[in-house]
């Protein structure tokens, strides 16, 4: 009999005995010092950081979203790119303030151990039960519609399959992701490679064959200045933060990268400060092939901006590099997501299974899956209206919370290592917090309903959060 498995058999009889009985439900688990490694394998290097900020936040926002942005700021060219610059000071201010807690507390987690750290377990357990309910696995299911609408472009799709390539996507991704860290992130590498060059291939287009800067309706800051161009201009910024929406999602990998004292802070720094000079160019190139009335005119404008340089033909390379984009962005999801599942179960407030590290491939399988089954629920069940509603809502909440770690624990924590400080502290952090909760409180003024549903998606953690605690102190999952 091998002696690993004398060993699991004995481990086996203690955890099984009467005087266990508390705790038999361990008895269903593998001993964990036998079967699998606690901890998560240091795999990810700073090209690795940098291309799953880029590649999971790049997913079909970028190929859409210009032409709502540009009709909201009034056909204003103008004031359409001042909006994307808006949006992307935002984005690299959370960088920055996000940056300081991954290099500082480098654990699998990301926001769920900084609010964890300075605020306690019960709002870091909220944000991780929010994630999971309607922000990591809502986005997916997000990211699986849209997928599955740009595939009916391609070959036709019944209600049925249109539900099974919703399904499909999602599958694919969780089994790329259970597979291996080194192996999500490489798929992620080349996918993310190739949706940046096909956007920067466009755009030098646009500007080699495209006339648009010369078209007369394409002007910038005429449109004066009113309450009501401010608030379309509120408006517009909505969408612009929803092509930024997944920046933060490295957060939650700190825990498999590697030197991240090091590493960290300049991955999603340097990933951050891509996506803001890829969207700007992107958008230039949009505006160069069709002027700005034509991106205003259109929701498919990469198509469309193909379509005029390049003729109807190449319209269906366009939608492959869609597909993959949403691919690359569902895949980083996946690489990054389920590790905040995996920390709360190492912390006895979630299912304690999703603690475990897959004994070949050294990934939270199980921590996968599970988010994998959720998503793949939400995205035939939902529309794509309401899970976008719940998702954006929902996780400015927590990326406010998050990024007040920064105080708590420059106060509380004065003496910790900190490889890297943000710049311009206090007002950085500050000034991304204040715009996290201007958005929150616009959402509950402009749409109240959703934003109650998505504070009583919050609410529900309560019980669970109860719950768990209970069943550990009792002993038991």
């Amino acid at each position: 009999m091998p002696a690993a498995w004398r060993a699991r058999r004995a481990a086996r009889r203690i955890r099984c005995s009467w005087a266990s009985r508390p705790t038999w439900g361990a008895c269903f688990d593998p001993a964990p010092a036998v079967t699998a490694p606690r901890e998560l394998a240091r795999v990810l290097t700073l090209r690795d950081l940098v291309l799953i900020v880029v590649g999971t936040t790049i997913g079909s926002g970028i190929f859409t979203v210009p032409g709502a942005v540009l009709r909201q700021s009034g056909g204003d060219l103008g004031v359409a790119l001042l909006v994307w610059f808006l949006g992307s000071v935002l984005a690299l201010l959370g960088a920055l303030t996000f940056g300081e807690l991954g290099a500082m507390l480098p654990d699998a987690g990301g926001s769920y151990v900084y609010v964890r750290e300075a605020f306690g377990s019960l709002p870091a357990f909220l944000l991780g039960w929010t994630l999971f309910l309607a922000i990591n696995t809502g986005s997916t299911a997000t990211l699986a519609v849209a997928f599955a609408n740009y595939l009916g472009e391609l070959v036709p799709l019944t209600p049925l399959t249109h539900r099974l390539a919703r399904v499909a996507m999602i599958a694919a991704v969780a089994a790329v992701n259970i597979r291996g860290v080194r192996h999500a992130a490489t798929v992620q590498n080349w996918s993310t490679a190739l949706k940046v060059g096909a956007i920067l291939a466009l755009a030098g287009a646009g500007f080699v064959l495209g006339d648009g800067f010369r078209h007369p309706d394409t002007r910038a800051f005429t449109t004066s200045l009113s309450l009501a161009s401010l608030s379309a201009a509120g408006v517009a910024l909505l969408g612009v933060l929803w092509a930024y929406e997944g920046w933060q999602n490295v957060t939650n990998s700190a825990g498999e990268a590697r030197d991240p004292q090091r590493t960290f802070a300049r991955g999603i720094g340097f990933g951050t400060a891509a996506l803001v000079a890829i969207y700007l160019t992107a958008n230039a190139g949009y505006v160069a092939a069709l002027g700005a009335s034509g991106v205003a005119a259109t929701d498919r404008v990469a198509a469309d901006a193909v379509r005029t340089l390049v003729g109807s033909g190449a319209a269906r390379l366009v939608t492959l590099v869609i597909l993959v984009s949403i691919f690359s962005a569902a895949n980083g999801l996946a690489l990054t997501g389920p590790r905040m599942y995996f920390a709360m179960a190492r912390d006895g407030v979630f299912f304690r299974s999703l603690a475990d590290v897959h004994p070949r491939f050294g990934t939270p399988a199980l921590a996968v899956a599970f988010s994998a089954v959720w998503a793949m629920l939400l995205a035939v069940s939902g529309t794509f209206e309401q899970l976008f509603t719940y998702v954006v809502f929902a996780s400015w909440i927590f990326a406010a919370l998050a990024a007040a770690s920064v105080f708590v624990l420059r106060r509380r924590r004065p003496d910790a290592p900190r490889p890297f400080r943000v710049p311009g502290y206090p007002v950085t952090p500050a000034l991304f917090i204040t715009a996290a909760v201007a958005i929150v409180l616009n959402t509950v003024w402009a749409r109240p309903v959703q934003a109650l549903i998505g504070l009583g998606i919050v609410a529900t953690g309560v019980p669970a959060y109860v719950t768990w605690m209970w069943r550990r102190r009792r002993g038991r999952e």
